[in-house]
């Protein structure tokens, strides 16, 4: 499991989005509500994205993760540094880095001391620093939503009337 669901639920403070190790367990686009350094905004979580599969499951799944990244102000791009990069992490930093949207890249799963390390290969996706996540320890996730804010646009009188900033995570499917 990347992580997605559990990284929404611990943002936003409660479990709306159901966590498990089975592909397409999230097939469409969840949203939820979030606030950091006094700054609002609507966290979407997204099925994972398989840019290559004809499957009818998986060709919506794509679809609602597509529609996520053109609503998405900020992308956070979640992979799983245990299993390194893989060749669908760099298919989908293909498609988000053409999305011309700011992208924050989270190495989940370091939870021990030392995995860290593992997040340096991550700089060959080309989308900037990587940031070392354990998403079931809370580990790290302040340090990304710093980043996320630093993309945020500069904060009007008329904010709340305007639209909450919209910020979409997206990774590879769970299982994979």
């Amino acid at each position: 499991m990347s992580g997605k669901s559990t990284f929404f639920n611990y943002i936003i403070g409660e479990r709306i989005s159901i966590v498990g190790d089975e592909p397409g367990v999230t097939r469409d686009r969840i949203y939820g509500e979030a606030e950091w350094r006094g700054r609002k905004f609507t966290l979407v979580d997204t099925a994972g994205l398989e840019p290559k599969s004809d499957d009818l499951i998986i060709t919506g799944m794509r679809e609602q993760v597509e529609i996520a990244i053109n609503i998405a102000d900020v992308i956070i791009f979640l992979t799983d540094v245990k299993q390194g990069i893989t060749e669908l992490d760099k298919e989908i930093s293909l498609i988000l880095k053409k999305s011309k949207k700011p992208i924050v890249l989270v190495c989940n799963k370091s939870d021990n001391f030392g995995q860290e390390d593992g997040i340096y290969e991550f700089y060959n996706l080309g989308i900037g620093e990587p940031f070392a996540v354990s998403s079931v320890n809370a580990k790290g996730i302040g340090d990304v939503l710093d980043q996320v804010y630093s993309y945020f646009p500069a904060k009007t009188e008329n904010e709340d009337q305007e639209g909450i900033i919209k910020v979409a995570i997206i990774g590879k499917p769970n299982a994979r």
